[in-house]
């Protein structure tokens, strides 16, 4: 990830300081990005090309595309970091590659009647929200990656990953379910919390403005 988003719970981050050399578009954190985004219609034909009945070779093909696309998620914001890579093409491109990603995976899966629909509602709800609401306080800072963001992140990814393996190597549907059912609670739970830091933000940069002349 270029930009660590809404994975927060943390103090807020600004970036790199004033007067920093700019970024190039083109590096190798941005290249991940896209690479994600390129993956998702991808994960999603090997996905519906399986069908309701979950052809064991396509689903694996489904669940190889949807870890390798999880994996460049990790890596581009490590890169981004490390190198001092963070761009304002990274800071738009990764949460919406992360949300196509992740917002394929949910909807296909309802499509063919192995997640409830209200599950994936919820979850694309919150994603959906809090994106859009980075957006509008972008300007007055980014808040850092946390604790509670990352483990959203790692429910969510390894719910998906158990109802994407095929029927042959499927644990029992309560694995599924209890997995699943924690990566909704945490999401909710941090999207409540990234509502009330994000409204904090607005809030303390106005305030320290002062009074208009």
């Amino acid at each position: 990830m270029n930009d660590p988003g809404d994975k927060s719970l943390a103090p807020v981050d600004r970036g790199p300081s004033v007067g920093s050399a700019p970024v190039g578009l083109v590096n190798v954190a941005n290249g991940l990005t896209v690479l994600r985004l390129l993956l998702v219609p991808v994960f999603v034909g090997f996905l519906l090309a399986g069908g309701h009945a979950g052809s064991t070779g396509w689903r694996l093909a489904a669940l190889a595309a949807f870890g390798v696309a999880s994996l460049t998620d990790l890596l581009d914001g490590r890169l981004a970091r490390s190198r001092g890579l963070v761009t304002d093409f990274g800071k738009i491109a990764d949460p919406i590659a992360d949300k196509a990603l992740t917002g394929a995976a949910l909807i296909c899966l309802s499509a063919l009647g192995e997640l409830a629909g209200w599950v994936t509602a919820l979850i694309l709800l919150r994603e959906v929200g809090v994106t859009a609401l980075r957006f509008a306080v972008i300007r007055r800072g980014v808040i850092a990656a946390s604790t509670g963001g990352k483990l959203k992140t790692l429910l969510q990814v390894a719910a998906i990953c158990l109802y994407l393996l095929p029927p042959s190597l499927r644990l029992p549907g309560i694995v599924n379910d209890i997995v699943m059912g924690a990566a909704l609670v945490v999401t909710v739970v941090t999207g409540i919390d990234y509502v009330v830091r994000a409204v904090r933000l607005s809030h303390d940069r106005d305030a320290g403005r002062g009074p208009e002349h």
